[in-house]
């Protein structure tokens, strides 16, 4: 009997991984269609919100009846509907806002779909179904360089009061964020450590979005933007270098040229900050092990294990000095020069 037993469960598990696309496009369907915005005020009925998307009001509620099963939405009663504390961060207008981070997951379902190339070639799928690599169709494509910037602007926001709150900069003065896109990350950083100056370093089309997060944030006279590419060289100057989300996006001979033109930049007593996840050996689940995949469909990129961390940066005369975080999350690798 306990065999039977076994046996069910793990065809059961089975079944639940092979649907799990299944809730992932069904918030990311409510983030496309604004639902959330509409329940700002309070519960609405599905008919109302029906009328407003609009939607057909029948498939709507199986829709929202759905999600309010695992706690995004909440059915107040029958056929209404309001926000459950994870819901309310769909809003655009909320201070926590995921919603375009959602929406861009939306976006990449076709990569996702078609991930099979990636497996079989070691390489991004992106170039086959976009017709080019990521960053340059970013480049190419405003609005999905527009969603893209303010997705990942939303997931630095929630790092970057992280990172803030468990790494000490008091022996700082000055960073250059390398990659720092639009600033939110830094500017996370800048408002929890008043005594800092920073330079934002990434490409040019960068620069006004730059701008006015750093003013929204009050911090334009402590931060400024500097265009280039960290692929040809990084700005000399500072005492830390800071690369939040990088080097994943990159194969290894790419993220050896941005280390090595780092290294080319700091001093004898500089350092540099990875921020980034840490993949633990052995059997035990961890949300870097999926996010790998994405970026090797995505970007052709990886997520690293300490040891590989530590071989790249030895190739480029940097040495780790230690890993800060729990290991859950996000974890700050401390780098200094060999």
């Amino acid at each position: 009997m306990h065999d039977t037993h076994e046996r069910e469960d793990h065809a059961y598990r089975l079944i639940q991984l092979a649907e799990g696309f299944g809730p992932a496009r069904a918030v990311q369907l409510t983030a496309e269609l604004g639902v959330a915005d509409l329940l700002a005020g309070g519960p609405r009925g599905v008919a109302d919100l029906a009328a407003a998307v609009p939607a057909n009001s029948d498939a709507l509620y199986r829709l929202l009846r759905t999600l309010a099963s695992i706690e995004v939405f909440v059915e107040v009663e029958p056929g209404w509907f309001g926000l459950a504390p994870m819901g309310e961060r769909l809003r655009a207008d909320h201070p926590q806002s995921l919603r375009s981070w959602v929406i861009f997951q939306g976006l990449l379902n076709t990569i996702y779909a078609n991930a099979a190339d990636s497996i079989r070639t070691g390489d991004a799928t992106t170039a086959n179904v976009f017709g080019e690599p990521l960053f340059q169709h970013l480049r190419n494509h405003p609005e999905h360089r527009a969603l893209f910037n303010a997705a990942m602007a939303e997931q630095s926001r929630v790092t970057g009061e992280a990172l803030a709150g468990y790494y000490d900069f008091s022996r700082a003065r000055q960073i250059v964020d390398v990659g720092g896109g639009a600033g939110t990350f830094l500017s996370a950083v800048l408002r929890a450590n008043p005594e800092l100056t920073a330079v934002i370093y990434d490409q040019p089309y960068l620069a006004d979005d730059a701008e006015r997060q750093v003013t929204a944030a009050g911090l334009a006279d402590r931060c400024a933007f500097m265009a280039g590419d960290f692929l040809e060289t990084v700005p000399a100057g500072a005492d830390l270098y800071l690369m939040k989300g990088i080097l994943h996006n990159w194969s290894d001979e790419h993220a050896r040229a941005i280390l090595a033109n780092c290294r080319r930049a700091m001093d004898a007593h500089g350092r540099l900050l990875l921020v980034d996840w840490v993949v633990p050996t052995g059997n035990a689940p961890h949300p870097s092990k999926f996010l790998d995949l994405a970026m090797l469909f995505v970007y052709g990129g990886r997520e690293r294990t300490e040891a590989e961390h530590a071989w790249l940066l030895a190739e480029a005369g940097l040495r780790l000095a230690r890993v800060v975080g729990p290991p859950s999350m996000l974890n700050v690798l401390e780098v200094v020069p060999v």
